[in-house]
């Protein structure tokens, strides 16, 4: 008997004596919790996101629609980013402003080219307030996970305040579950016994955020 025959085994013998019109798994436990914590007007959650994601670390940076592309080409240029990766469903228009190369998202593309990447931008699913976090979902302007894994440099658009949410109760809704989620707090970090912050170790070592409101 295989390992994956037996822990099947044991779930179909814990849900033996479970009653075909057994209550939904979904509706067996209540959820009475807080969907968000406070009253805050839109401005509010936006600013509370910006407060939570620079905690993080995580650069963030505020322009309207018809400034992004500017923000987006000097934000590459301080970098001094010469290659960019570009998921296939990326507004253009955001990178109008900018000569720098792009590196499309192909699915042959090794992790050791994707190494060699300076930047990648990218939109998001949804972002939340209460925990600082950027959710990504695959979607064609986020393109596959490891071009947001790999580079060390990840710039981010976030669409206020249609892309923004209190709460992490707010945001599973609004989110599909069969698809590859990707829930990023801040730069990737780790830290050893000793408590020494090391950036960069399983994803980019800078993450900076643009919330973009209005055209």
């Amino acid at each position: 008997m295989s390992s994956r025959e037996r822990i099947l085994g044991r779930v179909h013998r814990a849900l033996a004596d479970v009653q075909p019109d057994d209550t939904p798994y979904d509706q067996a436990i209540t959820r009475a919790y807080l969907g968000e914590h406070g009253n805050r007007s839109v401005a509010e959650t936006v600013d509370l996101l910006a407060e939570n994601l620079a905690d993080y670390r995580a650069i963030v940076h505020r322009t309207t629609g018809a400034g992004l592309a500017g923000v987006i080409a000097g934000l590459l240029d301080a970098r001094g980013s010469v290659s960019v990766a570009v998921p296939p469903g990326l507004d253009a228009g955001w990178l109008a402003a900018t000569e720098v190369p792009r590196v499309p998202d192909l699915a042959e593309s090794t992790s050791y080219e994707l190494d060699r990447v300076d930047s990648v931008v990218t939109g998001c699913a949804i972002a939340i307030a209460e925990t600082g976090t950027i959710v990504l979902d695959g979607s064609p302007d986020q393109g596959r996970r490891r071009i947001t894994l790999v580079p060390d440099h990840h710039i981010c658009v976030v669409r206020v305040p249609d892309q923004v949410v209190s709460s992490v109760p707010q945001a599973l809704p609004r989110l599909d579950p069969t698809r590859p989620l990707t829930w990023i707090s801040g730069p990737s970090a780790t830290s050893d016994i000793e408590l020494d912050r090391v950036e960069g170790v399983h994803g980019p070592r800078t993450l900076e955020v643009v919330l973009v409101s209005g055209e």
